[in-house]
């Protein structure tokens, strides 16, 4: 018997994700940035050059400011590129987490921020470290807000496809239920199913991503997670 999914529960449940995720993830704001010193303020501006300078008057590349940012947090935010490398080679560690349980990856990945990501991959953050306040990873995050590149690049780099979050919720079920069934949602959907993310795994109800795209009324995500 096919589970008949309440469209309205649906509706809240994402919602409040959605509300959540937004507030969860605080970039430095413009009087922040005024305020920052050292290796903030050089990170903040992109100046590798004063970055490499500090760091060899022996500067703290992995400080931390009010909100535990590193200053490698603070060029992730800002696509400071230049920063980014000064800072690893200054001994910045690239899979450092800010007080709200982000890296650097995930950071581009909720920017939608390819560029910054493969930078962040590349300076060896990990794809599969869990962060956040919801336990998730960068690929659900990117999932969530229908980042497509993103979501195909971390599956390349190897994060984990069915990593369950603390809302019981997997990429391929925020994907599904989070989007609104948009032609990016839809994209995310299918790369994460040609990737082998499992269709059988569901929420905390009982639903599968099927079910959810069926009670939501996303055909084009119904005739993906079908496929055989």
């Amino acid at each position: 018997m096919r589970r008949i999914v309440s469209t309205a529960l649906l509706a809240g449940l994402a919602l409040g994700a959605m509300a959540g995720t937004v507030s969860a993830q605080t970039p430095p704001t413009a009087r922040e940035i005024a305020a920052y010193q050292g290796l903030h303020a050089a990170a903040a501006s992109g100046d590798a050059a004063t970055i490499r300078r500090l760091a060899r008057t022996g500067a703290d590349a992995n400080g931390r400011d009010a909100a535990g940012r590193t200053p490698l947090h603070v060029a992730a935010f800002l696509a400071r590129h230049d920063a980014m490398r000064a800072l690893v080679e200054a001994g910045a560690d690239p899979r450092a987490l800010e007080h709200r349980e982000y890296d650097a990856i995930t950071i581009a990945a909720v920017n939608d921020d390819l560029a910054t990501l493969k930078l962040a991959l590349a300076l060896g953050g990990d794809p599969r470290a869990v962060t956040s306040p919801y336990e998730g990873t960068a690929l659900i995050a990117a999932a969530h807000l229908g980042h497509d590149g993103v979501v195909r690049e971390l599956i390349r780099a190897g994060a984990p496809l069915d990593h369950v979050n603390n809302l019981g919720w997997t990429a391929l079920i925020e994907a599904v239920i989070l989007g609104r069934g948009g032609p990016r949602h839809i994209a995310t959907v299918r790369a994460l199913v040609e990737a082998g993310a499992r269709r059988d795994l569901a929420d905390r109800q009982g639903h599968t991503p099927l079910d959810l795209a069926r009670a939501r009324g996303y055909q084009a995500m119904v005739e993906i997670l079908e496929r055989r």
